[in-house]
């Protein structure tokens, strides 16, 4: 295990722990020689605009084009991405990023007009095309979606326009990027022994997890001590990103902003909304456990500091990657041998990058590229990482399966089913470890660990999708997100979702300037609906046998061949009702019943 008290800078790293993206460019001479063969691309897109509904014959070569696009651009603009990533602080870095980025933006300009001609092809006049060049099936769904809201699209001129600001539109995050991950500084925090530990964005989440409240306190106050001495730039940069969101939606004639993001992925505004309702209905589940978690931990208080900790002392926190690596591929065995197996090269080809270093991205994430997933971790020993890995690799199979069995431009799923397969894949990682685990403390470890998940992502995610909708209808009557108003509200919502067990610390008022998440637009109620999902189709695969393993690779191979609801209802699970939320609900009462019949146990 690595010490949590050095950093490596990148080149003082094996680069063994470190992925592998030669398979997308050899080097970086590479991706500049193949960037300067691209410049010419919105020239050669140009020379289709106004052709797209002229003949069958014009539009089919046009999609094909398209299809050629997508895979360069996928590479182009990956790599730089990736390499930023590793070193953050890095300028040279972040101006290569940042040209791949112009890039991009000069192609969505260049394709503007790609919209409003598809949805300006009369139907009777689409179907005859279908009719004539039956090689333009295979694009029928592309098609469908790039008209499903054609009410909302704007002429071509206007389109052109819109996709020219794409950097301006894009400030708001890219501001919040380069300042959380580059150049925000926390002060160290000593533990109750007057050691100095190293608080960042990567270690904070396990300073959090420690046994030492000292250190957990310590590690809190440093982290949004520094957040509020900036508290007037962070929601000056939110509020940014939410005018952007509600002009934007107004623009297109949408209701809402709430209704611009859900529209174009075919989802009902009804599953945000049923989302909210059900688990403010389940409040008191969450408030019993707060009782709990200050019970177990014996704690006169409860405060915001305390919520990580483990309840028992015996969950694991030093556990070698290898080890977790056996933990996920042995619980990943219910799905089959193609299914281990395509997951075992994420290992043996270098598709993760393990370790924390100096500037390196914070957090986790899984970026489906054309070549293979790539997986971006600050993995530190603890149970949270085995499970991180676990989500990230679930990640990566949807997008290994989608990309393998779908057409390119039908292998992109829409967000909303993101999250089921990383959830998923961190559900059968419990069932598999509880499985083999009598122990009673061991057990009241793992199942305290699966309260946890249900509170930081069903509940958690929930209060930050009702804090996300309360800006954006703030900013919709005409008012202005200060720093005053956005804490006054992440304040109220933590007292809600908390209850009277839980004093609410100062610090956590700022929490949302750190949510990056809320500069993807309703982002994160996709978490606690992926994560219901995720809970449905995870117990039917333990409990339906082959035909559930077969409907569940059947979502992951699914890609965008048909509207997410209807992917999720194929595999077993409807997300049109409230009640996989319910059950979600429901489960964690269940837990909570075991982890409080387990406790009263270990004390006797």
């Amino acid at each position: 295990m690595r010490s949590s008290s050095f950093i490596p800078s990148r080149d003082q790293q094996d680069p063994s722990v470190q992925w592998d993206i030669g398979a997308l460019y050899a080097d970086d001479a590479a991706w500049e020689s193949a960037m300067d063969s691209c410049r010419s691309l919105p020239d050669r897109i140009n020379e289709f605009r106004g052709t797209l509904g002229a003949s069958p014959e014009g539009l089919l070569r046009y999609l094909l084009f398209s299809e050629q696009l997508d895979v360069t651009l996928n590479s182009l603009l990956s790599y730089p991405s990736l390499r930023r990533d590793e070193d953050t602080a890095d300028p040279v870095r972040q101006a290569r990023d940042g040209r791949a980025k112009n890039f991009a933006v000069s192609i969505l300009s260049a394709l503007s007009f790609e919209g409003p001609e598809l949805a300006a092809i009369p139907e009777d006049t689409l179907e005859s095309f279908y009719k004539k060049c039956p090689e333009l099936e295979r694009f029928r769904r592309y098609i469908t979606l790039a008209r499903l809201n054609r009410e909302h699209t704007l002429p071509a001129s206007e389109e052109r326009l819109l996709a020219s600001m794409g950097n301006v539109f894009r400030a708001g995050a890219d501001i919040f990027g380069a300042l959380t991950n580059a150049d925000l500084k926390f002060p160290d925090a000593s533990d109750s022994s007057g050691s100095a530990h190293p608080v960042t964005l990567g270690s904070f989440r396990a300073l959090l997890s420690s046994p030492d409240r000292t250190l957990r306190e310590g590690a809190f106050r440093s982290l949004y001590g520094v957040y509020g001495g900036l508290s007037n730039c962070f929601a000056a940069m939110l509020n940014a990103e939410v005018q952007k969101n509600v002009s934007a939606a107004r623009v297109r004639g949408y209701d809402s902003a709430l209704q611009a993001a859900l529209l174009p992925s075919e989802i009902p505004e009804s599953v945000y909304h049923n989302l909210l309702t059900a688990v403010n209905a389940g409040l008191d589940k969450l408030h019993r456990y707060m009782s709990l978690r200050k019970a177990a931990l014996g704690l006169p208080e409860l405060h915001m500091y305390d919520l990580y900790t483990p309840m028992v002392p015996d969950a694991p926190r030093d556990i070698p990657f290898e080890d977790a690596r056996s933990m996920v591929l042995e619980a990943a065995g219910v799905l089959g041998e193609d299914y281990v197996r395509a997951m075992s090269s994420a290992f043996e080809e270098r598709w993760i990058d393990i370790y924390e270093n100096r500037g390196k991205r914070s957090g986790a994430y899984s970026r489906g590229c054309r070549v293979h997933p790539f997986i971006l971790m600050n993995y530190t020993g603890g149970l949270d990482s085995v499970f991180t890995l676990a989500h990230e690799l679930g990640h990566a199979m949807h997008s290994y399966f989608s990309t393998k069995t779908q057409s390119t431009l039908d292998s992109h799923y829409v967000l909303f089913v993101a999250e089921v397969a990383s959830t998923c894949g961190e559900a059968l990682l419990m069932y598999s470890l509880l499985k083999r685990t009598t122990d009673k403390l061991r057990r009241a470890a793992l199942i305290n660990h699966f309260l946890e998940q249900f509170r930081t992502t069903l509940y958690r995610q929930t209060m930050f999708a009702e804090f996300e909708l309360a800006c954006h209808r703030l900013v919709e009557s005409g008012e202005t997100l200060t720093a005053k108003r956005l804490c006054g509200i992440y304040m109220d919502l933590n007292r809600l979702y908390y209850g009277p067990d839980v004093v609410l610390d100062e610090g956590i008022a700022m929490e949302w300037a750190r949510v990056h998440h809320f500069y993807r637009n309703f982002y994160v109620y996709q978490y606690a609906t992926g994560f219901s999902a995720a809970m449905a189709l995870s117990r039917r695969i333990m409990s339906g046998g082959e035909d559930a393993v077969a409907d569940y690779l059947g979502f992951l191979s699914g890609g965008a061949s048909a509207d997410p609801v209807t992917l999720l209802r194929s595999a077993g699970v409807d997300m049109s009702t409230p009640r996989p939320v319910s059950d979600a609900l429901d489960l964690f009462g269940s837990l909570l019943d075991e982890m409080e019949s387990l406790l009263a146990s270990i004390k006797k």
